[in-house]
């Protein structure tokens, strides 16, 4: 390990102490926080002068529901952050686990870094992750009367509803998913002179 991510880990091992868990791989430094300190940890990410995380890059959903081929035995759903000090000039990444898998929740920290209000919106609307103190959690990709969460393991591949115009009503309506299984045979070319 460099010396420039020695630094940042001392930093964080000295700031967050029992709080987070840290690995390096890769060349890189991730920590993986308790739901109920996921909100206090991300703040002092932000405000401690040792680490000065200004700017949140991303933040995602993830379903460890088929990690590892299966073997996984930890909890299913996580929001994922990846931070960003320009002044340091590192980046972290913050794993936090949702302790319920029925109804997922972890702290919002659009109230830290405002540029996560649409991201926390997408892991809601795809993997059903409620950010707590969010003030517009809402569908931000699928339609608002879409049901499920696409992006989750157990959801079918061709979903459960479909939607299409009806002509005769003159609006938009919801019905059964009407796809039948098909197999598509790809067609190959087998010209001579073909890209020549």
């Amino acid at each position: 390990m460099n010396t420039h991510l020695q630094t940042l880990v001392s930093a964080l091992e000295q700031k967050l102490g029992e709080r987070a868990s840290i690995v390096v791989a890769l060349g890189e430094v991730t920590i993986t926080v308790k739901s109920g300190d996921y909100y206090q940890v991300m703040q002092e990410l932000r405000d401690d002068a040792a680490l000065r995380f200004d700017t949140l890059i991303d933040l995602c959903g993830v379903d460890y529901s088929t990690y590892g081929e299966g073997t996984w035995d930890g909890l299913r759903f996580a929001a994922v952050t990846h931070l960003l000090s320009v002044e340091k000039n590192w980046r972290l990444r913050v794993r936090v686990f949702a302790s319920d898998e029925d109804l997922p929740i972890v702290a919002s920290v659009a109230t830290i870094w405002r540029a996560a209000n649409w991201f926390e919106r997408e892991a809601f609307d795809l993997f059903g992750i409620i950010f707590e103190g969010h003030n517009d959690l809402r569908r931000i990709l699928t339609d608002y009367g879409f049901i499920g969460h696409p992006f989750r393991k157990d959801f079918p591949v061709s979903g459960y509803v479909e939607m299409r115009y009806d002509q005769e009503q003159k609006r938009v309506v919801y019905q059964p998913v009407t796809i039948e299984p098909r197999e598509n045979v790809p067609r190959v070319i087998r010209e001579e002179n073909y890209g020549k």
